[in-house]
């Protein structure tokens, strides 16, 4: 990549004034070759493997941050879902191997390790309802393994017995952690139409048609984004987009040059730049507050909804022009516990539950860190997830539920969750039951939009 010595200045000025950093570089991992009816020799080859291509990860992050001045926030790993190791593996055998995973994760000085995970879109396999059963024990006794269950895609519609199995799972592992707020949780998503090559956590894995080994990146750029656009507080519509365009290529071009140098020196390809914008609870940090800037009073008024797609759609052109290698989510993430002006706006009562729903018509993801009521019942979190799977498959795009019932706690209370997950006020559910919906289970049939070949 050819670096202007006036890129170089800006993006020195984004590190050390506006909070421009690399989120996380994620090696993904294949495990396909793990697979064997022994578990004890399964479970040595997939912590060998992973031990071995990623030993050097940390240090040469660690190495290249240092000498480019740009922050690595996070070292992570994705691999190859695990549902597709476990035909022959029983529960407890699932929860073992979990634990291997976090041994390995923390042996090797990563954050997070992605991957504990099954694609059951369209039916329910043997290994997949090991994953889903041991999903609660899984979570709760480890501290940096995270899951991802894909229950809908667009050509296979809403599988709503993997549905109604994932509002029990969550349930249960909010209560097996409630010690510590139901934090198992924040380790969870429930996706329609995932993406193969996501670096982002919680919902990392290392897909089919991903190779042995790969460096992906994702940045995190909303106060960069929100500085930018102070300095044109008269611009309109059009040209608020320009601004937003413009500052995501130059994220974006920091961020493959990291990931480039990183994968070079790791002797692996470089895979996808993520363009996502992840906010943190750092001043200034916020998706919410780039809409609030663009003429929101407050974040979940009338207009926010055009805000944020405005501001989604820029950031994807502009990242689109800097790279060739654009994947991943690329979009807007709005999880609320990491984002203080979407903590704002519910405390302000302009935010509420549908209208984050509604946002995710447009944006990246999904309902994102988002904590509720402790007696939240595990119908109405498969309704909450039925309701965000259906605006995936219909949309054809990516929709996700990460959502921590928290023990004890009541709509209005605030919960520390630590770290980059941040706090978040407890959000309460509609008092009114899913339970005969959720409990016919079954298949909702694709949508005409499936036919596309």
């Amino acid at each position: 990549m050819n670096i202007a010595f006036n890129e170089i200045q800006e993006t020195i000025r984004m590190v050390q004034m506006e909070s421009l950093d690399i989120r996380t570089v994620t090696m993904g991992i294949n495990l396909k070759d793990c697979v064997d009816p022994d578990f004890e020799k399964m479970d040595q080859r997939v912590y060998d493997k992973i031990t071995s291509y990623a030993k050097n990860l940390t240090s040469v992050a660690a190495n290249v941050e240092k000498e480019y001045g740009i922050p690595i926030i996070n070292k992570r790993i994705s691999i190859t879902p695990i549902a597709e190791l476990l035909g022959h593996a029983t529960k407890d055998e699932a929860v073992r191997l979990a634990k291997t995973l976090d041994k390995a994760a923390r042996v090797l000085g990563v954050d997070f390790i992605g991957g504990y995970s099954a694609l059951v879109h369209k039916a329910i396999n043997k290994g997949d309802q090991v994953l889903l059963d041991a999903l609660p024990e899984a979570l709760s006794q480890t501290e940096r393994v995270c899951g991802s269950v894909s229950v809908a895609t667009t050509r296979s519609g809403i599988n709503m017995e993997a549905v109604k199995q994932m509002g029990q799972v969550i349930q249960k592992a909010s209560q097996l952690t409630k010690d510590q707020n139901g934090i198992a949780c924040a380790k969870l998503v429930v996706f329609c139409n995932p993406v193969e090559d996501n670096p982002f956590m919680a919902g990392a894995f290392h897909g089919s048609g991903e190779g042995e080994a790969v460096i992906n990146v994702g940045v995190s750029g909303p106060g960069v984004v929100l500085n930018a656009l102070k300095r044109y507080p008269d611009a309109d519509l059009g040209g608020v987009s320009d601004v937003i365009k413009k500052t995501a290529f130059k994220i974006t071009r920091a961020g493959e040059l990291i990931g480039r140098v990183v994968a070079d020196r790791l002797n692996l390809p470089f895979g996808i730049m993520d363009l996502s914008l992840a906010p943190t609870n750092a001043m200034n940090d916020s998706v919410a507050e780039i809409l609030e800037e663009i003429g929101l009073e407050r974040v979940g008024t009338h207009g926010t909804i055009a805000a944020l797609a405005l501001m989604n759609d820029a950031v994807k052109k502009g990242g689109a022009m800097a790279s060739s290698y654009v994947g991943g989510l690329s979009g807007a993430f709005i999880p609320v516990s990491e984002d203080n002006g979407m903590i704002k706006g519910i405390e302000d009562k302009s935010l509420s539950l549908d209208k984050l729903e509604a946002m995710t018509c447009v944006c990246s993801v999904g309902l994102d860190m988002i904590a509720v009521s402790g007696d939240a019942s595990p119908a109405s979190l498969s309704g909450l997830i039925a309701d965000e799977m259906a605006i995936g498959m219909i949309n054809k795009k990516t929709t996700a539920v990460r959502v921590i019932p928290v023990p004890g706690k009541e709509e209005g209370d605030m919960v520390e969750f630590g770290g980059l997950l941040g706090r978040a006020p407890v959000m309460g559910l509609n008092p009114f039951s899913s339970e005969k919906l959720i409990a016919r289970s079954g298949r909702i049939p694709a949508p005409l939009q499936s036919l596309i070949n």
